[in-house]
Protein backbone atom coordinates (compact mmCIF):
# COMPACT_ATOMS: atom_id res chain seq x y z
CA UNK A 1 0.00 0.00 0.00
CA UNK A 2 1.36 3.55 -1.14
CA UNK A 3 2.49 5.92 1.81
CA UNK A 4 0.57 9.30 1.63
CA UNK A 5 4.40 11.75 2.77
CA UNK A 6 4.80 13.60 -0.36
CA UNK A 7 3.68 17.88 0.26
CA UNK A 8 3.65 19.60 -2.89
CA UNK A 9 4.62 23.02 -2.82
CA UNK A 10 3.16 24.33 -5.75
CA UNK A 11 3.29 27.70 -7.43
CA UNK A 12 3.86 29.85 -10.13
CA UNK A 13 7.56 31.28 -9.77
CA UNK A 14 8.13 34.51 -7.88
CA UNK A 15 4.73 33.15 -5.14
CA UNK A 16 6.25 32.78 -1.73
CA UNK A 17 7.47 29.31 -2.07
CA UNK A 18 10.77 29.37 -1.44
CA UNK A 19 10.73 32.03 1.54
CA UNK A 20 8.32 28.87 2.80
CA UNK A 21 10.89 26.00 2.18
CA UNK A 22 13.56 27.94 3.81
CA UNK A 23 10.79 28.31 6.78
CA UNK A 24 10.15 24.81 6.82
CA UNK A 25 13.85 24.23 6.94
CA UNK A 26 14.07 26.09 10.26
CA UNK A 27 11.01 24.68 11.48
CA UNK A 28 12.11 21.38 11.31
CA UNK A 29 15.71 21.60 12.12
CA UNK A 30 15.63 24.17 15.31
CA UNK A 31 19.52 25.20 15.17
CA UNK A 32 20.68 27.85 17.21
CA UNK A 33 21.27 29.99 14.17
CA UNK A 34 19.45 30.12 11.11
CA UNK A 35 19.34 27.58 8.05
CA UNK A 36 21.48 28.04 5.86
CA UNK A 37 19.72 28.93 2.33
CA UNK A 38 21.97 26.64 0.71
CA UNK A 39 21.01 23.95 2.55
CA UNK A 40 17.19 23.47 2.88
CA UNK A 41 15.58 20.19 4.04
CA UNK A 42 14.03 18.18 1.64
CA UNK A 43 12.68 20.42 -0.12
CA UNK A 44 14.04 19.35 -3.79
CA UNK A 45 12.72 21.03 -6.91
CA UNK A 46 10.11 18.04 -8.18
CA UNK A 47 12.05 18.96 -11.92
CA UNK A 48 15.35 18.07 -11.00
CA UNK A 49 17.13 16.78 -14.19
CA UNK A 50 19.92 15.18 -11.60
CA UNK A 51 17.45 13.11 -9.30
CA UNK A 52 15.89 12.14 -11.98
CA UNK A 53 19.17 10.35 -13.68
CA UNK A 54 19.36 8.70 -10.53
CA UNK A 55 15.84 7.47 -9.69
CA UNK A 56 15.61 5.68 -13.25
CA UNK A 57 18.82 5.20 -14.20
CA UNK A 58 18.63 6.25 -17.66
CA UNK A 59 20.03 9.61 -19.37
CA UNK A 60 16.93 12.22 -19.73
CA UNK A 61 19.16 13.80 -22.54
CA UNK A 62 18.29 10.86 -24.27
CA UNK A 63 14.78 11.07 -24.11
CA UNK A 64 11.74 12.96 -24.92
CA UNK A 65 9.99 15.55 -22.89
CA UNK A 66 6.71 13.40 -23.40
CA UNK A 67 8.73 10.30 -22.33
CA UNK A 68 10.48 12.02 -19.29
CA UNK A 69 6.56 13.04 -18.22
CA UNK A 70 5.48 9.68 -17.88
CA UNK A 71 8.27 8.71 -16.12
CA UNK A 72 8.25 11.51 -13.77
CA UNK A 73 5.37 9.84 -11.50
CA UNK A 74 7.32 6.74 -10.97
CA UNK A 75 10.23 9.01 -9.80
CA UNK A 76 7.96 10.30 -6.67
CA UNK A 77 6.60 6.69 -5.69
CA UNK A 78 9.89 5.63 -5.43
CA UNK A 79 10.91 8.24 -3.78
CA UNK A 80 8.07 8.19 -0.96
CA UNK A 81 8.24 4.26 -0.54
CA UNK A 82 11.88 5.34 0.45
CA UNK A 83 11.04 7.39 2.61
CA UNK A 84 9.66 6.92 6.30
CA UNK A 85 9.39 11.18 6.82
CA UNK A 86 7.17 13.77 5.22
CA UNK A 87 9.11 14.68 1.96
CA UNK A 88 8.25 18.61 0.47
CA UNK A 89 8.73 18.87 -2.88
CA UNK A 90 9.15 21.98 -4.82
CA UNK A 91 6.56 22.60 -8.24
CA UNK A 92 6.52 24.85 -10.37
CA UNK A 93 4.70 23.00 -13.11
CA UNK A 94 0.94 22.98 -13.54
CA UNK A 95 -1.50 20.11 -12.70
CA UNK A 96 -1.46 18.17 -15.59
CA UNK A 97 -2.11 14.35 -16.23
CA UNK A 98 1.03 12.88 -18.19
CA UNK A 99 -1.16 10.09 -20.17
CA UNK A 100 -5.16 9.73 -19.52
CA UNK A 101 -5.57 9.04 -16.35
CA UNK A 102 -2.15 9.12 -14.75
CA UNK A 103 -1.75 12.68 -13.00
CA UNK A 104 2.38 14.08 -13.02
CA UNK A 105 1.95 14.37 -9.18
CA UNK A 106 0.48 10.88 -7.97
CA UNK A 107 -2.37 11.49 -5.88
CA UNK A 108 -1.56 7.88 -4.39
CA UNK A 109 1.86 8.94 -2.50
CA UNK A 110 0.51 12.93 -2.38
CA UNK A 111 -0.58 13.92 1.34
CA UNK A 112 -1.16 17.51 0.46
CA UNK A 113 -0.36 20.65 -1.34
CA UNK A 114 0.56 23.94 -0.51
CA UNK A 115 0.06 25.99 -3.25
CA UNK A 116 1.25 29.33 -3.01
CA UNK A 117 -0.63 32.49 -4.99
CA UNK A 118 0.66 36.16 -5.87
CA UNK A 119 -0.84 39.17 -7.26
CA UNK A 120 0.36 38.11 -11.03
CA UNK A 121 1.17 42.47 -11.18
CA UNK A 122 3.76 42.30 -8.67
CA UNK A 123 4.83 38.12 -10.15
CA UNK A 124 5.40 39.91 -13.48
CA UNK A 125 7.80 42.12 -12.31
CA UNK A 126 10.04 39.96 -10.47
CA UNK A 127 9.94 37.06 -12.89
CA UNK A 128 11.24 39.44 -15.11
CA UNK A 129 14.51 40.67 -12.91
CA UNK A 130 14.66 37.10 -12.05
CA UNK A 131 14.72 35.92 -15.44
CA UNK A 132 17.09 38.53 -16.86
CA UNK A 133 14.08 39.95 -19.34
CA UNK A 134 12.57 43.24 -19.77
CA UNK A 135 9.23 43.45 -18.83
CA UNK A 136 7.72 43.75 -21.67
CA UNK A 137 9.06 40.58 -23.13
CA UNK A 138 8.07 38.67 -19.94
CA UNK A 139 4.49 39.66 -20.25
CA UNK A 140 3.60 37.59 -23.17
CA UNK A 141 4.48 34.35 -20.68
CA UNK A 142 2.45 35.18 -18.08
CA UNK A 143 -0.82 35.53 -20.33
CA UNK A 144 0.70 32.43 -22.68
CA UNK A 145 -1.45 29.12 -22.14
CA UNK A 146 1.52 26.96 -23.77
CA UNK A 147 4.05 28.85 -21.88
CA UNK A 148 6.78 26.20 -20.96
CA UNK A 149 9.98 26.41 -18.20
CA UNK A 150 13.38 24.80 -19.69
CA UNK A 151 11.62 24.06 -22.75
CA UNK A 152 13.92 24.13 -25.35
CA UNK A 153 16.22 21.31 -26.94
CA UNK A 154 18.74 23.16 -27.98
CA UNK A 155 20.79 23.05 -25.02
CA UNK A 156 20.66 20.46 -21.57
CA UNK A 157 18.96 22.59 -18.70
CA UNK A 158 19.75 21.36 -15.39
CA UNK A 159 16.22 21.12 -14.74
CA UNK A 160 13.56 19.30 -16.77
CA UNK A 161 10.99 20.91 -18.75
CA UNK A 162 8.07 22.27 -16.60
CA UNK A 163 4.59 23.14 -18.36
CA UNK A 164 3.67 26.82 -16.71
CA UNK A 165 0.72 27.86 -19.06
CA UNK A 166 -0.73 31.05 -18.14
CA UNK A 167 -0.80 32.78 -14.79
CA UNK A 168 -4.32 31.89 -14.53
CA UNK A 169 -4.69 28.68 -15.90
CA UNK A 170 -1.57 27.59 -13.33
CA UNK A 171 -3.57 28.18 -10.59
CA UNK A 172 -6.87 26.58 -12.33
CA UNK A 173 -5.22 23.82 -12.44
CA UNK A 174 -4.25 23.49 -8.93
CA UNK A 175 -7.13 24.53 -6.95
CA UNK A 176 -9.69 23.25 -9.36
CA UNK A 177 -8.37 19.55 -8.80
CA UNK A 178 -9.81 17.12 -6.42
CA UNK A 179 -7.30 14.37 -6.07
CA UNK A 180 -4.82 15.86 -3.45
CA UNK A 181 -6.12 18.12 -0.96
CA UNK A 182 -4.74 22.12 -0.84
CA UNK A 183 -4.06 24.47 1.18
CA UNK A 184 -3.61 27.97 -0.22
CA UNK A 185 -1.08 30.71 0.47
CA UNK A 186 -1.47 34.48 -0.76
CA UNK A 187 1.70 35.91 -0.60
CA UNK A 188 0.20 39.19 0.47
CA UNK A 189 -1.31 37.23 3.49
CA UNK A 190 2.35 35.63 4.32
CA UNK A 191 2.95 39.45 4.33
CA UNK A 192 0.55 41.16 6.39
CA UNK A 193 -0.47 38.41 8.31
CA UNK A 194 2.47 36.62 8.70
CA UNK A 195 2.25 34.24 11.65
CA UNK A 196 -1.73 32.81 11.08
CA UNK A 197 -1.06 31.90 7.91
CA UNK A 198 2.25 30.31 8.43
CA UNK A 199 0.51 28.99 11.52
CA UNK A 200 -2.69 27.25 9.63
CA UNK A 201 -0.15 25.99 6.78
CA UNK A 202 1.90 24.02 9.89
CA UNK A 203 -1.75 22.80 11.09
CA UNK A 204 -2.66 21.66 7.49
CA UNK A 205 0.72 19.99 7.02
CA UNK A 206 0.08 18.20 10.38
CA UNK A 207 3.21 19.43 12.38
CA UNK A 208 3.05 19.63 16.18
CA UNK A 209 4.55 22.86 16.43
CA UNK A 210 4.16 25.49 19.31
CA UNK A 211 3.37 29.26 18.30
CA UNK A 212 6.87 29.94 19.96
CA UNK A 213 8.47 27.29 17.41
CA UNK A 214 6.67 28.90 14.68
CA UNK A 215 7.76 32.51 15.77
CA UNK A 216 11.41 31.49 16.31
CA UNK A 217 11.37 29.90 12.47
CA UNK A 218 9.54 33.06 10.82
CA UNK A 219 12.37 35.25 12.83
CA UNK A 220 15.23 33.18 11.27
CA UNK A 221 13.34 33.20 7.95
CA UNK A 222 13.03 37.21 7.24
CA UNK A 223 14.05 38.74 4.79
CA UNK A 224 16.46 40.59 6.03
CA UNK A 225 17.95 37.06 6.81
CA UNK A 226 18.22 36.03 4.02
CA UNK A 227 19.42 39.19 1.81
CA UNK A 228 22.16 38.91 4.14
CA UNK A 229 23.23 35.52 3.51
CA UNK A 230 22.56 36.19 -0.09
CA UNK A 231 25.09 38.84 -0.21
CA UNK A 232 27.55 36.61 1.75
CA UNK A 233 27.76 33.06 0.14
CA UNK A 234 25.57 33.65 -2.59
CA UNK A 235 22.15 31.22 -3.32
CA UNK A 236 22.61 28.51 -5.70
CA UNK A 237 18.66 28.83 -6.62
CA UNK A 238 19.31 32.24 -8.35
CA UNK A 239 19.40 32.12 -12.37
CA UNK A 240 23.18 33.14 -13.15
CA UNK A 241 22.30 36.72 -15.15
CA UNK A 242 20.62 38.23 -11.94
CA UNK A 243 22.39 39.89 -9.20
CA UNK A 244 20.25 38.66 -6.50
CA UNK A 245 17.16 36.20 -5.78
CA UNK A 246 15.87 37.90 -2.79
CA UNK A 247 15.58 41.25 -4.39
CA UNK A 248 13.13 43.20 -2.24
CA UNK A 249 9.33 40.87 -1.37
CA UNK A 250 6.97 44.03 -1.40
CA UNK A 251 3.66 43.93 -2.00
CA UNK A 252 2.64 46.49 -4.77
CA UNK A 253 6.19 46.93 -6.72
CA UNK A 254 4.43 46.38 -9.89
CA UNK A 255 3.30 50.48 -9.28
CA UNK A 256 6.59 51.46 -9.69
CA UNK A 257 7.46 49.61 -13.09
CA UNK A 258 4.40 48.74 -15.14
CA UNK A 259 3.13 50.87 -17.80
CA UNK A 260 -0.91 51.39 -17.92
CA UNK A 261 -1.01 49.71 -21.19
CA UNK A 262 1.16 46.16 -19.63
CA UNK A 263 -1.58 46.25 -16.25
CA UNK A 264 -4.33 46.26 -18.45
CA UNK A 265 -3.16 43.33 -20.63
CA UNK A 266 -2.26 41.35 -17.41
CA UNK A 267 -6.35 42.27 -15.87
CA UNK A 268 -7.86 41.77 -19.50
CA UNK A 269 -6.19 38.09 -19.92
CA UNK A 270 -6.59 37.21 -15.90
CA UNK A 271 -9.24 39.03 -14.46
CA UNK A 272 -11.30 36.27 -13.37
CA UNK A 273 -8.73 34.69 -11.14
CA UNK A 274 -7.56 37.92 -9.53
CA UNK A 275 -10.99 38.79 -8.78
CA UNK A 276 -11.84 35.45 -6.83
CA UNK A 277 -9.09 36.17 -5.02
CA UNK A 278 -9.21 39.49 -3.94
CA UNK A 279 -6.46 40.85 -6.14
CA UNK A 280 -9.46 42.95 -8.07
CA UNK A 281 -12.35 44.88 -6.47
CA UNK A 282 -15.98 44.86 -8.54
CA UNK A 283 -14.52 47.52 -10.93
CA UNK A 284 -11.38 45.47 -12.25
CA UNK A 285 -9.10 48.01 -10.73
CA UNK A 286 -6.51 46.63 -8.81
CA UNK A 287 -6.81 46.37 -5.09
CA UNK A 288 -2.70 45.66 -3.53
Amino acid sequence: MSKKNIIWLASYPKSGNTWFRIFLTNLLYESDDPANINDLAETSISSSRKIFDEYTGLSSSDLTFEEIDTLRPYVYRIQSEESNELLFKKAHDKFYNVNKNQPLFPPEVSKGVIYFIRNPLDVLVSFAYHSAKPISRMLPSLNNSKYEFCGRDNKLQNQLRQILGSWSGHVCSWINQDLIPIHIMRYEDMINDTFNTFKHAVQFIGLKKTDKQIKTALAKSSFSVLSKQEKKDGFREKMIRTKFFFRKGQIGDWKNHLSEREVEKIVLNNKEIMLKFKYLDSNYKPIF
